[in-house]
């Protein structure tokens, strides 16, 4: 998901997704009353009962007040160098938050987005969606690894000083329950087990609503310092 300093793997990509003309998150055209609406409205139509759940609702709500501050900033893009410049990772990470900074491309591509951020701790929420679809009708695995290495890399990234820059060396992703349209979001939560000059470790668990637990896991960063800008 960063656009600063790391990349999620090509083969993490199915190539035959088909990008969405329109991200289903994206609010950009709407007032805040539209976006509410249409935000509460999808998640109600995916769920398999009538009524949203207090930990949706809740999921929701705050899904609707990042979007509504991302709407209003730069959208989806690159940082430049002279934005970056002297920012540590947790203040890079809080000032995408905040909509200052653009946001990664990817993520209205696959329906995602970022929901907070700590000192080694990223949230992600995702929406899973028919075009994330494998042949079997279900939500591809490489979807869940988006995300989860969204989460993962995220959370090492709020652990850099200024002028360190890391990179995903290694991610292990276990899938432990299939993940269909009808569960309405899930979140990808990650957090940092290590953080050196040289490696940083964490974990992340994708979830819904109802705690229920999707997939898990790991990754090595490589850890190092940033080229002097250009």
């Amino acid at each position: 998901y960063n656009n600063i300093h790391t990349a999620i793997p090509d083969s993490l990509a199915p190539a035959f997704f088909p990008m969405k003309e329109r991200h289903s998150m994206d609010t950009r055209t709407h007032s805040p009353e539209q976006a509410a609406h249409s935000l509460t409205s999808g998640a109600t139509s995916s769920a398999t009962t009538g009524a949203i759940s207090p930990g949706l609702q809740a999921w929701l709500d705050e899904e609707q007040a990042v979007t509504l501050r991302l709407d209003a900033g730069p959208g989806a893009g690159v940082s430049r160098p002279d934005q970056v410049a002297g920012r540590s990772g947790l203040e890079l990470m809080q000032a995408m938050l905040r909509g200052e900074l653009p946001y990664a491309p990817i993520a209205r591509t696959l329906d995602f987005m970022l929901i907070s951020v700590g000192e080694g701790s990223a949230v992600f929420q995702g929406r899973p969606g028919a075009n994330h679809l494998n042949p079997m009708g279900t939500v591809h695995g490489g979807w869940f690894a988006t995300l989860l290495d969204s989460a993962l890399g995220c959370a090492v990234h709020t652990c850099m000083p200024p002028g360190r820059g890391y990179t995903t060396a290694e991610l292990g992703v276990n899938l432990v329950k299939a993940l269909t349209p009808r569960v309405p979001r899930v979140r990808a939560e990650g957090r940092v087990l290590h953080c050196g000059r040289q490696l940083a470790t964490a974990e992340a668990r994708l979830v819904g609503p109802d705690g229920t637990l999707y997939a898990h896991a790991t990754t090595t960063c490589l850890v190092f310092e940033m080229p002097p800008a250009r």
